[in-house]
């Protein structure tokens, strides 16, 4: 097995812990509180809820947890306020997104990053810079999506609205869970050691969880049913082990590719074909690649990421664009598009199942025409390909710069 695979496995093992932490001590339950206290109405809980939604994604870094954990507590608080289902489902949707791609502890940000390898130096693209250079893209997405959000919460209400009594109250105790995070991102970013932004998160997490009383010591680690390990280490390394198992076929099958010549034939006939001869056609050829792999993986951005991550770097470094460029166009293009492709979406599946196991039943296709964030983020990228808005170039030593400059001219 690879180093990047390696190395892959052992993130997810790690992040899996404070993802679990987050979860056990119910960091969604204070931002509850937080809403209720600022006497949010049914208007404007939707595009609160999706900023919510945004921190709760980006501090626990993973969509699909952050879908269900926060459905139960956002969905029925905001249809007790009289907030529209339609647009409360693409707002919860919108924030796991949202949390997903920028995230340095998501797995598709890791996924994105791990994939795209230097040319002037050993290694491959950092994820806290790979994360600060998207910044960009995707704040420029949320902000077109809470004003969306807004408007739409605006124009259409339910007219018949519940008492606010109804919603969850909350617990504010649990926002002292934000310290933690805090810490993680800025050492992933300062630092670009997801390892040791990790280890600071999950030692300080555990700290302000026993001290806030958030968190208690059998939910560490401690027997639970029969004997069996429980508690949040126990429990986010288990939960991990299937994306693992997933992780390991998917690098065996990229191996399998790559010995039997097939990923050289996919570049060389996208070379043929031109996609690769400039700039802006090799990132068109990633983004669209990403969304159409993303898509026939019923959307599922890491295990596609993994899948089209070499080809993206082949055909990206042919055009030497930077390994952030490379990272960043193929996760927007997952995170954007790729993740809410009509009916095969897993994304919009489970959202449209939730919803109705409330009595207010969304349908996929109408949560798909309220995911605002991930729509905006699609259009953001397009425009930064057309612009060349954020594209840098790989240059001596693996540094960014912004013209146009092949290694071996600049030795």
């Amino acid at each position: 097995m690879s180093t990047a695979a390696v190395n892959l496995i052992m993130i997810l093992l790690v992040v899996s812990l404070i993802s679990q932490l987050l979860d056990v001590t119910e960091l969604s339950s204070g931002f509850i509180w937080l809403a209720n206290e600022l006497g949010v109405g049914a208007a404007f809980f939707v595009p609160v809820t999706f900023i919510l939604v945004c921190i709760i994604a980006a501090a626990t870094g993973t969509s699909l947890g952050t879908l269900f954990t926060s459905f139960p507590v956002f969905f029925p608080a905001g249809i007790a306020l009289g907030a529209h289902p339609a647009l409360l489902a693409g707002a919860i949707l919108s924030g796991c997104l949202f949390g997903d791609n920028i995230a340095p502890i998501s797995d598709s940000t890791i996924v994105s990053a791990s994939t795209q390898a230097y040319r002037t130096k050993t290694g491959t693209a950092e994820v806290g810079a790979v994360v600060a250079t998207r910044a960009k893209y995707s704040f420029t997405a949320a902000a077109i999506a809470v004003i969306a959000f807004a408007i739409a919460g605006v124009t259409v209400t339910r007219s018949e609205s519940g008492s606010s009594g109804a919603a969850d109250s909350g617990d504010p105790t649990t926002l002292f869970m934000l310290v933690p995070i805090f810490l993680l991102i800025f050492v992933a970013i300062r630092k670009r050691d997801i390892f040791l932004a990790v280890t600071v998160g999950v030692i300080s997490g555990v700290i302000v969880g026993l001290a806030s009383q958030n968190l208690r010591w059998n939910e560490i680690i401690s027997a639970g049913d029969e004997n069996g390990a429980s508690g949040f280490i126990a429990e986010g390394l288990a939960n991990m082990l299937p994306l693992i198992g997933l992780s390991i076929v998917v690098f065996a099958m990229i191996g399998t590719f790559q010995a039997s010549g097939l990923f050289d034939w996919i570049i060389g006939t996208l070379q043929n074909v031109g996609v690769s001869s400039s700039p802006s056609q090799a990132e068109w050829s990633i983004f669209g690649g990403s969304i159409l792999t993303t898509g026939l993986f019923a959307s599922v951005n890491g295990p596609s990421m993994l899948m089209f991550g070499p080809i993206a770097d082949r055909v990206g470094s042919a055009a030497n664009l930077h390994p952030y460029r490379r990272s960043n166009v193929m996760d927007c293009g997952a995170l954007g598009l790729g993740s809410i492709m009509p009916v095969v979406s897993t994304f919009l599946l489970i959202s449209s199942q939730v919803t109705a196991e409330t009595g207010y039943g969304v349908s996929a296709l109408t949560i798909f025409a309220t995911s605002f964030y991930p729509l905006s983020l699609t259009l953001t990228m397009m425009v930064a390909i057309m612009t060349g808005w954020g594209r840098t170039f790989e240059g001596p030593d693996g540094r960014q710069i912004r013209a146009r400059h092949y290694a071996q001219e600049g030795d």
